[in-house]
């Protein structure tokens, strides 16, 4: 059971409700400068995650390959059809709903604590890593639902969907996540947080949906290199 996933869920559900009722009383130039603080440290959690491969050729591959798979999959449409759906649901009249969805799922799934801490909650029952990661996601959501509005709150769904199915099948294949595995995800996994941060920062869109095979290929290589 992935109690610490569903725990980060109701972490960011909470942190995203603050965020829209402090929304209405943030000046745009607050929230502007608010936004481009969270992009400069998306980034730079990127930039520690990505150093982290023990293969730079297996990372540069599996990025070019996942571009490619995700652009021929349109992943983007995919997501960004998902939270307009979401949207239409739950009869909201929010502009950036789908933006806010889409821009927090990736933030809060594509990281080394979401992968390592799932692992390790499927392994060894240890949920500190994902732990430490809901009070993080927490006060991140607050300042994005600020600017994005309620989309933030349904990245919680995707959370509960990456995180735990990441734990029960750690929990059922313990030899399959080696080191090796998970330091190239990291590296692979934090090249695509860089890409979040540059766009939040307004100085490229980077379509991080569509490189999200990437994390697929660099386990597909690493496992045959081994």
């Amino acid at each position: 059971m992935p109690v610490a996933t569903l725990i980060n869920a109701l972490a960011i559900i909470l942190g995203a409700l603050i965020g829209v009722l402090l929304g209405r009383n943030f000046p745009d130039r607050v929230r502007s400068i608010v936004y481009q603080g969270i992009g400069l440290c998306v980034l730079v959690i990127g930039i520690d995650m990505a150093l982290s491969y023990d293969n730079i050729v297996l990372v540069v591959f599996s990025v070019l390959l996942g571009a490619v798979t995700g652009e021929l999959l349109k992943l983007d449409e995919k997501m960004v059809n998902l939270g307009n759906w979401l949207k239409g649901r739950i009869k909201s009249k929010d502009a950036r709903f789908t933006d806010g969805f889409v821009t927090a799922s990736l933030i809060f799934c594509i990281g080394s604590m979401a992968i390592l801490g799932s692992i390790d909650e499927g392994i060894r029952g240890d949920r500190t890593i994902l732990l430490t990661k809901s009070i993080l996601d927490g006060f991140i959501s607050i300042p994005l639902a600020s600017t994005y509005g309620i989309g933030v709150m349904f990245s919680a769904l995707p959370i509960i969907l990456y995180q735990g199915s990441i734990t029960i099948a750690a929990s059922q294949s313990q030899a399959f996540f080696t080191p090796e595995i998970i330091t190239q995800i990291t590296s692979v996994g934090g090249l695509l947080i860089m890409g979040i941060g540059i766009t939040l920062m307004d100085l490229k869109k980077v379509n991080v949906t569509n490189l999200l095979p990437s994390l697929i290929y660099v386990v597909l290589f690493t496992l045959f290199l081994n």
